[in-house]
């Protein structure tokens, strides 16, 4: 098992800072790891959104226990990097005015609703939440959501917004990633979503609905196909109830009646935590849609006890 590198610090875990490029780069180099290509058994780590906005506690839309999940990860990385033979970091990408923000809905009096609103189709077709851009296009979407995904929009607060600090990897995390690129001779893998303003987009694999003609608005065919080359797929990241839970969701759909690739999936569930909500058990929801995706063939496994020989 691979020692922990010396610039890894995990009381810095939270905090915002500057990486040392230099440095990392010096101690990859020195680690004497073999090429990723060389890798006779492929293990892709797929890692959801980990971000500030999520992961720290003065984020926007920190998730409780994330913190926890970000150095279990982390250290992760550094004593499996011989085995590990791609990483995809997944980047929840927002814009300031998008569906589900509160800015995009408004009452009859102009106020907006606050974050961790649910708002039905039926309160916009009687007027208690007007949409103010796209409002064809949003009253149809909202039923839309309920009809065929069987789902409320929710408001959240403004969060991974593009540019701000917010929307980058924690920096300890980024500096591990980083560190497994240059020690293994291979590209990591960084993948936008949610920047497609009239659609929710909680999985890595496609939005809530889809938007015709955008690029961001479908099917990431792409990843799935590099997925299903993988021996090995381990997912972590934020939020367990929400674009965790929905990548997992696509990908069992997306290999539905291939066994053989379910079984090679497997959620590392001491590393990823539930958003809290004041009225709606996420947690419960959750842990109830992944004994399912369990049964269906996906393994949970704490990151301790994950076997990559």
């Amino acid at each position: 098992m691979q020692p922990l590198p010396s610039f890894y610090d995990p009381q810095r875990i939270g905090t915002l800072f500057l990486p040392d490029t230099a440095r990392i780069a010096a101690e990859a180099d020195a680690a004497g790891l073999s090429p990723a290509s060389q890798d006779a058994r492929r293990v892709h780590l797929l890692l959801i959104d980990m971000q500030v906005d999520f992961c720290h506690e003065a984020g926007s839309l920190c998730v409780p226990g994330a913190l926890g999940d970000v150095q279990r990860v982390i250290e992760f990385i550094y004593r499996h990097a011989g085995q590990i033979t791609q990483i995809t970091c997944s980047l929840d990408s927002h814009l300031p005015s998008q569906i589900f923000s509160p800015n995009w809905w408004a009452d009859a009096e102009g106020h907006h609703p606050a974050p961790f609103t649910i708002v039905s189709a039926q309160e916009v077709a009687s007027g208690r939440w007007q949409p103010l851009f796209e409002p064809d296009w949003s009253r149809d979407y909202v039923a839309r959501l309920e009809q065929e995904a069987k789902k409320l929009l929710t408001i959240w607060p403004y969060h991974v917004l593009i540019g701000s600090p917010g929307h980058m990897l924690d920096p300890d995390l980024w500096s591990a990633v980083t560190w497994h690129a240059l020690a293994r001779r291979t590209q990591p893998r960084w993948q936008s979503k949610g920047s497609e303003p009239r659609t929710e987009h909680y999985s890595i694999i496609q939005p809530e609905l889809p938007v015709p003609g955008m690029v961001d608005g479908g099917r990431n065919q792409a990843l799935l196909d590099e997925l299903a080359q993988a021996d090995t797929i381990l997912i972590a990241g934020e939020a367990m109830s929400h674009c965790v839970l929905e990548t997992v969701e696509d990908i069992v759909e997306a290999f539905s009646g291939r066994p053989d690739l379910l079984r090679r999936v497997h959620l590392l569930t001491d590393c990823t935590s539930p958003v809290v909500h004041p009225e709606i058990d996420f947690r419960a929801i959750a842990v109830a849609r992944l004994a399912e995706f369990e049964r269906a063939g996906v393994r949970m496994v704490d990151s301790t006890e994950v076997d990559l020989v």
